[in-house]
């Protein structure tokens, strides 16, 4: 199981990236827990400047946006 992070605030935007995660790892069958991290100390750890951010299993693999449906594909398969 892929450990999916995504890292700010809680604002509508990292929850946007939240959703879409889940809906396209369930899609592709992927078995992944998707968790919305909003602790400024975790976010800090993955040295994160701009939200919304993702880490999967402790990587971090994008920051800034809203990844769009490629950029996730290619982040769960990766």
């Amino acid at each position: 199981m892929k450990k999916i992070e995504v890292l700010g605030t809680g604002c509508k935007k990292c929850i946007t990236t939240a959703e879409q995660i889940d809906a396209v790892a369930k899609e592709l069958g992927i078995d992944a827990a998707v968790e919305k991290v909003t602790d400024a100390g975790v976010i800090m750890s993955y040295q994160v400047m701009s939200t919304p951010a993702v880490a999967i299993d402790g990587k971090l693999v994008h920051s800034g946006s809203v990844p769009d449906r490629n950029k996730i594909e290619s982040m769960l398969q990766g």
